[in-house]
Parts: structure tokens; C-alpha cells; sequence
């Protein structure tokens, strides 16, 4: 049997765990990662969680880690015989992880993450006399899919008992698939940490803590600490199969604010007859974020609808917040393609990190929340769709 858990693994950092983690691990399982760092590089492995059933020598169950650079092992590991210190550090580019489980009653398995020598983990520094401390954290990739909850959102912050890393996936300051540095500090907390959903990531609704989690962004800033009121008009390609609905805003690099939008199209309109024979016009104009009544929607049925947006000038846009027409009008975009261009003519899809295929981003699942997503990297473009 495979006992192969959620196994994220890249060139530079990385996350997996025995299947079914945190539940009880199956019986008579084996699993085996290879690690891999770039030549000149070490990794660097720490230990999330080791709880194997124990037994003598660890025979019932066990975690082995074995050098092939250096013909050395470490372990194994199970409950009665655990890693020494949460951080190991080798000398080698290269690990094998073995996992294996044979007849046994208790254990949630093992979590494990690992990075490379150029990103040591963490560090404190601070900015200046009159700003918090602040940490610098780096974080492997595949956090998003781990056990652990998360409250707060990108604007309010995070109740610090959140899953951090997981956190920061979910304010849109790292991509899961890539992991990498932030920077955060620890504030004053707030009364109640609103619910939200972002980049594939349901925060909770959370009570009042003492501190609260707030990431930092650099010169590509995802999301603002602060909402900004200024409207704008959505991107989204919908998917097809019915009215491709949606209102966004879009943040700037820096500063955090809306970028303004100096015209739009859509692919088509809506042009509805209510039961009272009176009309009723769905054009892209009515796309902005707030905007009262009825959204955009494309002519009904449809296929490879688009919203066009031209900002005037080539921007960089890391960012988009989506949202329904309303609750009267329940129409909503669950999903959507984003592409760009610099002139108008020529269109590049998204397609993320690294990523061969174009990026399908999770859209809204009711007509009044707001989901985010960050674009990671971020968009440089005078129009988006």
C-alpha cells in the first residue's frame, strides 16, 4: 500500500506527510520521497510532526532519512525515539525520506517540510525606531493543503493562533506552489476577525485575541492592509455554461491602492426582458465593485465569455477581489482565466508560477462575499481579461 500523503516538492523547499495525516496513518504502508536541492545548495529539514506508533528499534513503524551524497542515515524515528531537535541541518543536496508502517492501533503519522541552505528559515530584524519588530519567516511550499485553521483576512490581519504559513498563502504574499520569504509583525489584536476566502483558502470567523498577525509587503503588494473605496472593473474570463457575473477591484504595486480603469468591453451583454416586459441592460459598465442592482453578464449561453479592462497605461497588477451582482440578482462567477496585453492585440494567458497550463482561479460560491486572488508574479499590462 501507499503510505504517501500530501507531498508538495520543488528545487527549493517543501512540504509532505504520511496519508491520511493528522488522522491515524494506515497499516503496512511504505513511502518514499527523494529531495533535491540545486548543486552548491544543502538542505535543511524540519520536523513537523513524528508520531509513530513506538516499538522497539521503531519495527512497527518508522521514519528514515538516508544521505546518498554522504552514505549516512538518520533515524529512525517513532514516538519512543524522536528527532533530537525539530531543525535538522545537512550537508547534502540530496535526501531520501522512508516512510513505513506495518500492523499498529495509534499515531497521526508524520509532517515534514524541508528548505535549501539560501533560505535559512527565520530571523528578527527590525525597520526603525518607531515601527514593531518584525520577523522574517520563510516559508516552504505546499502550507496551503496542511492541517490547521486560519482566522482573519488580508485586510484585518490574522488572529495569531492561525497556522502562519498557511496564513500567508491565504493573504496572497507567497504562491503555495513556490513557498518563499515574509516578513511579518505581531500587533495589538482587534475584537472579531471577519471570515474570507482567498487564493483557494477559507479563513474562520475568529473572537478577540491579544495579538494579531500582520504580513508586509514589498514593492508587489497583493492586498492593502486597508480597504480602499475607489470602483473598478472586473478582468474575469468565465468559464461557460451560464451568465458570467462578477465585480472586482484591482490593487496597484506599492501604495496599495485601486488602479483606476480608463475604459472596458466585454465580449457580449445581457439584454434582459423582466416579467413585466421592462428592460433591463447587464453592460459591462455595471461591473464595478459596489455597484447597486444588477452586475455585467454575458448574452446567455454564451461560450469563452470575457470582461476587458484598459487601464490606460501599463500597471502592475498583483491582485483581484471578485464578488457577485447581489443578493436580489443571485448570479455569481465560480471560476475564471485571466489574460493580459500590452497593446490590445497580442494576449498572454496567466499562467502563475512557473506554471505549464493556464491558471484557473476559484471564484465567488455566493453573490455577496468577496474572494480574493493574488497574482503571483504580478501582471505587468495595459489590459486584462
Amino acid at each position: 500500500g501507499d503510505g504517501c500523503g500530501h507531498t508538495l516538492l520543488t528545487p527549493h523547499s517543501g512540504t509532505l506527510s504520511s496519508k491520511n495525516y493528522p488522522g491515524t496513518y494506515p497499516n503496512h504502508t511504505a513511502c518514499r520521497w527523494r529531495l533535491r536541492a540545486p548543486p552548491g545548495t544543502s538542505l535543511l529539514l524540519a520536523f513537523g510532526d513524528v508520531d509513530l506508533e513506538p516499538s522497539e528499534r521503531c519495527a512497527r513503524s518508522s521514519l528514515l532519512l538516508a544521505d546518498p551524497q554522504a552514505g549516512t542515515t538518520y533515524g529512525p524515528y517513532c514516538r519512543n525515539a524522536s528527532p533530537a531537535a525539530p531543525l535538522l541541518v545537512t550537508n547534502s543536496s540530496a535526501m531520501t525520506v522512508l516512510f513505513n508502517s506495518t500492523s499498529h492501533r495509534s499515531g497521526r503519522g508524520i509532517l515534514l517540510s524541508y528548505a535549501t541552505s539560501q533560505h535559512p528559515g527565520r530571523g528578527e530584524r527590525t525597520q526603525g525606531c518607531r515601527d514593531p519588530p518584525r520577523a522574517v519567516v520563510y516559508c516552504p511550499a505546499g502550507c496551503k493543503d496542511i492541517d490547521g485553521d486560519v482566522w482573519g483576512n488580508p485586510s484585518q490581519g490574522y488572529r495569531d493562533t492561525s497556522v502562519l504559513c498557511k496564513a500567508a498563502v491565504h493573504a496572497g504574499v507567497i504562491a503555495d506552489e513556490l513557498g518563499g520569504q515574509v516578513t511579518l509583525s505581531r500587533e495589538k489584536g482587534i475584537t472579531l476577525y471577519e471570515s474570507a476566502f482567498a487564493n483557494g483558502l477559507h479563513s474562520k470567523r475568529g473572537s478577540l485575541s491579544e495579538k494579531r498577525l500582520l504580513f508586509h509587503k514589498g514593492i508587489f503588494s497583493p492586498f492593502p492592509l486597508k480597504r480602499s473605496h475607489t470602483r473598478c472593473h472586473p478582468p474575469p474570463r468565465a468559464q461557460p455554461g451560464g451568465p458570467g457575473l462578477s465585480a472586482c477591484r484591482l490593487p496597484s504595486p506599492a501604495c496599495g491602492d485601486v488602479l483606476e480603469v480608463a475604459a472596458f468591453n466585454a465580449s457580449s451583454w445581457w439584454h434582459e426582458v423582466d416579467v413585466l416586459g421592462q428592460d433591463r441592460a447587464w453592460v459591462a459598465e455595471r461591473a464595478a465593485l459596489g455597484t447597486a442592482g444588477h452586475s455585467w453578464a454575458a448574452e446567455p449561453g454564451s461560450e469563452a465569455a470575457w470582461l476587458e479592462l484598459d487601464l490606460g497605461t501599463r500597471r502592475n497588477v498583483t491582485g483581484i477581489t471578485t464578488k457577485g451582482s447581489s443578493e436580489q440578482h443571485d448570479y455569481y462567477v465560480t471560476s475564471y482565466r485571466v489574460s493580459s496585453s500590452r497593446d490590445g492585440k497580442n494576449w498572454r494567458p496567466y499562467r502563475g508560477s512557473g506554471g505549464q497550463e493556464d491558471k484557473v482561479f476559484e471564484g465567488n460560491a455566493n453573490s455577496h462575499g468577496e474572494v480574493s486572488n493574488a497574482f503571483i508574479p504580478p501582471i505587468v499590462a495595459r489590459y486584462v481579461r
